[in-house]
């Protein structure tokens, strides 16, 4: 079974980490039992479970880079308007 990020699973929500947590146990009881037929549908399950959390941390990067972006640009006008007062 592959497991997801510790980023992803910090941004599961409970109910999503406890269904999580419950399949990836299923998936490696299949494994153990030469089952992977089964575990390949278990862990196509916990893909589209934790595609939510893959979402919300795309959406945390973007705004990161919002915030940067307006970060350097208010800068960038901070240092011309010195600029400008000095000549």
């Amino acid at each position: 079974m592959r497991h997801c990020s510790v980023q992803v699973r910090g941004l599961l929500t409970r109910d999503e980490l406890d269904r999580y947590n419950a399949l990836m146990e299923v998936g490696a009881f299949l494994e153990s039992a030469n089952r992977y037929d089964l575990a390949y549908t278990v862990q196509h399950e916990i893909d589209l479970l934790i595609q939510p959390a893959i979402e919300r941390l795309k959406e945390k990067g973007r705004a990161r880079d919002r915030a940067t972006r307006e970060y350097l640009e208010a800068k960038r006008l901070e240092t011309e308007s010195a600029e400008e007062r000095e000549d």
